[in-house]
């Protein structure tokens, strides 16, 4: 369903931008409408051209034309938005007929601009995103303890090795006590070599109270199974649905993510069945790469929660959508009590391309009250 939908807004915008282009005379005097039909129809083929090449077995070729489809895909989203805002404005030419052209000319430039500066913020380094949470059960010896929390690195066709080295070096430049892996840290279809390849990536990253981590949905597409496995191997403590002591007085706690795509069903009973049995008095941060179910997760106890998934929102103005969706989509939140704190994930999916917000990795300090 989703392919399916993805290639019918593919094939529409083509559609509306060739419409759109060939209505200008600015295109008109320079190119013909064959042309402009055949240049639309070649880029229209991009979405199939790595599959094919794949096929034949030019893989040589198969990811340069992935990254240009996926990239060219941001671009004629923003493009189409831009046109589509304009249309909306002149009720599709009805209205402001004088200045028609100039509008549909500036729609065009807008596109082309903000393809730009998303490309910029989606290949730049991702942020370092800074929070102070107070926990009320914290033991006063651990006031300060710093937590990094990275998430949505979606490692495999475009983001590799030297993208990931470079993240854990931004991750230890942090000194953080533990670090958290909240999900999607590969792609499905990342060969398994290739994870083999990054493992001793994962062991250089340091944090006295170990690395920890949850499943995402994407870790389940190409077999949920291989990748619990490597990340076992490679040092993470996947909590799969269980909690477990940082150190006395402060527990993790997490839950894979699942097809319901929340914490359904029975969330109740799932979460207190997660965070039953915990010492009493503890500070509890529980994750979940999905920012769903916060609501039960503060009544039963947890006193931080910590999610991604969204990317928030990842281009505008897919955010808006996005955000229907998940109504808890980046940043800080306070739900019953309990601060939710949503990252915008440390990479990107798809297009190479993050508009307005660049990728970012949370650093949480947390401090006992005052």
């Amino acid at each position: 369903m989703f392919h399916t939908l993805l290639f019918a807004a593919w094939t529409l915008c083509h559609l509306h931008l060739l419409w759109r282009a060939s209505s200008l005379p600015i295109f008109r005097r320079r190119v013909s409408r064959l042309y402009l039909l055949i240049i639309s129809a070649a880029l229209w083929t991009t979405y199939f051209l790595p599959g094919i090449a794949d096929h034949i077995g030019a893989s040589f070729i198969s990811r340069p034309l992935e990254l240009f489809s996926m990239n060219w895909l941001g671009a004629l989203f923003l493009t189409f938005t831009c046109l589509f805002i304009v249309d909306l404005v002149t009720l599709f030419g009805f209205l402001l007929k004088r200045c028609l052209t100039l509008l549909r000319v500036t729609a065009f430039m807008a596109g082309i601009l903000l393809s730009i500066f998303a490309l910029y913020q989606g290949y730049r380094a991702p942020v370092v995103r800074d929070y102070e949470i107070r926990l009320s059960e914290l033991p006063s010896q651990d006031d300060g303890l710093v937590l990094v929390a990275i998430s949505d690195l979606h490692i495999g066709t475009f983001l590799d090795e030297k993208w990931l080295a470079e993240r854990i070096d931004q991750v230890n430049a942090l000194r953080p006590d533990a670090v958290l892996l909240l999900g999607d840290l590969f792609e499905g279809d990342s060969p398994e070599e290739r994870k083999k390849s990054m493992m001793h990536l994962f062991h250089d990253i340091s944090a006295p109270l170990g690395v920890w981590g949850i499943t995402g949905n994407h870790e389940s597409h190409g077999g949920l199974d291989s990748t619990v496995q490597f990340l076992e191997e490679a040092g993470v403590h996947l909590l799969r649905d269980r909690w477990s002591e940082l150190k006395p007085g402060v527990v993790l706690a997490g839950v894979d993510d699942r097809h319901e795509h929340s914490l359904t069903p029975e969330p109740i009973s799932r979460i207190e069945r997660v965070l039953s049995g915990r010492p009493p008095s503890c500070a509890t941060i529980f994750l979940s790469h999905r920012p769903q179910g916060a609501e039960k997760v503060a009544i039963a106890g947890a006193g931080l929660m910590l999610s991604g998934h969204t990317h928030g929102g990842q281009i505008w103005p897919f955010s808006y959508i996005s955000g229907l969706a998940n109504p808890l989509l980046a940043g800080k939140y306070v739900i019953n009590g309990m601060p939710v704190i949503v990252s915008r994930g440390t990479g990107t999916w798809g297009p190479r391309m993050r508009l307005w917000y660049p990728g970012e990795i949370l650093r949480i300090v947390l401090t006992c009250p005052r």
